[in-house]
C-alpha cells in the first residue's frame, strides 16, 4: 500500500511539473519585479495559463540570456536598455526609432518587444530638494557650473554604460568629487539623506520621488536615450500559447511615470505586499 502511494505521488509530481506553463522573469530591483508580478497575474487572469516565477534574476546581461536560453519566457525590458547595453548601437534620441532598432535587432534571438507599457524610465539624476533650493539647482547644466564637485553615488552598471557615467560627464561637463560610490539602487535615496552622496543617479519612477524630499534635475541638454519598458517574449512562447499576445496587450498604455512611481513606493516606501499591490494595478483596469 505505502508503494503503491509513493508511486502515486512520484507520478502526480511529473505530471504537475510537466504542465504547460509560462516562466515570467525579472531583474533585481522593485520595479521590475512588481512588473513580472503584474504580467504573471495578468496571465493568470486572461489567459488562463499556469505561470511560474523567477524573479530578481539580476542585471540585464544575466536577464537576458536567461530569455535567450529559454530559462525565461519573458520578462519586461527597456529600450534604450537595450539599444546600448545588448545591441551594443549608438544612442538615438527618437522613442520611436529606438524601439524600432530594438526590434530589429532581437529577431536574431527570436524574441519580439511588444507594445511599451506607458513609462520612460530614463535615468534621474537627484539631489536632496533642501539642497536644489540653497544652491538654485534645477538642472544638470547647472549642477555642472557649480564651483565645487560632487559627491556621486551611482548603481554598478551605471559606470559601465554607454549612456551612463562617461558620456554624461562630457555632455555636461560634469565634475566628479573622486570616482562615483557604487551601491545597489536601493540605498541611493538613503546615501542622500545620510549625506554620504550629494547626487544620486537614480530612475525617474523611483518610488522615493514621489517624496518632496528629493528633486531630480533637468537633463536640459538631452543626453539620456528614451527608455521606454515592454515586455520582451519568446516568439516559440507566443506560438504555443495564441492567447498570451492579446492578454499581454491589454497592457500596452496602462501604467504613467507618476503610476510606475506610486507602485514602486507602495512597495518601497509603504511596505506593502508585491502580490496585492499588483493584485490592486489590474483590478482597477477592470473597473468601469
Amino acid at each position: 500500500m505505502v508503494r503503491t502511494a509513493c508511486v502515486f505521488l512520484v507520478l502526480t509530481l511529473v505530471g504537475c511539473s510537466s504542465k504547460p506553463h509560462i516562466i515570467v522573469g525579472s531583474k533585481n530591483f522593485t520595479e521590475q519585479v512588481v512588473l513580472a508580478e503584474i504580467i504573471a497575474q495578468q496571465i493568470e487572469r486572461k489567459a488562463g495559463v499556469a505561470v511560474e516565477r523567477k524573479i530578481d534574476l539580476g542585471g540585464t546581461l544575466l536577464a537576458h540570456e536567461a530569455l535567450k536560453s529559454g530559462s525565461i519566457d519573458l520578462y519586461p525590458e527597456y529600450t534604450g536598455t537595450a539599444l546600448t547595453a545588448i545591441l551594443k548601437m549608438p544612442i538615438n534620441k527618437d522613442p520611436k526609432a529606438v524601439l524600432a532598432e530594438v526590434r530589429q535587432g532581437y529577431a536574431q534571438w527570436h524574441l519580439t518587444w511588444l507594445q511599451p507599457l506607458g513609462f520612460n524610465n530614463t535615468f534621474a539624476m537627484v539631489v536632496r530638494t533642501t539642497d536644489a533650493k540653497q544652491q538654485h539647482l534645477s538642472s544638470l547644466t547647472d549642477a555642472a557650473n557649480r564651483p565645487q564637485p560632487w559627491k556621486l553615488g551611482v548603481g554598478y552598471e551605471f559606470v559601465e554604460r554607454p549612456d551612463g557615467l562617461e558620456g554624461l560627464k562630457k555632455a555636461y561637463g560634469l565634475r566628479i568629487n573622486g570616482a562615483p560610490v557604487t551601491m545597489d539602487l536601493g540605498l541611493l535615496y538613503t546615501a542622500l539623506q545620510n549625506g554620504t552622496i550629494e547626487m544620486g543617479a537614480g530612475s525617474a519612477t523611483d518610488g522615493r520621488l514621489a517624496d518632496s524630499e528629493f528633486t531630480v534635475l533637468a537633463d536640459d541638454r538631452h543626453y539620456f536615450p528614451p527608455y521606454e519598458c515592454a515586455i520582451v517574449v519568446r516568439d516559440q512562447t507566443l506560438a504555443e500559447f495564441p492567447q498570451l499576445k492579446a492578454a499581454l496587450g491589454e497592457l500596452a498604455g496602462r501604467i504613467s511615470d507618476s503610476t510606475m512611481r506610486q507602485l514602486n513606493a507602495a512597495i518601497d516606501r509603504d511596505h506593502r505586499s508585491v502580490a496585492d499591490v499588483a493584485r490592486e494595478f489590474l483590478e482597477r483596469g477592470e473597473k468601469p
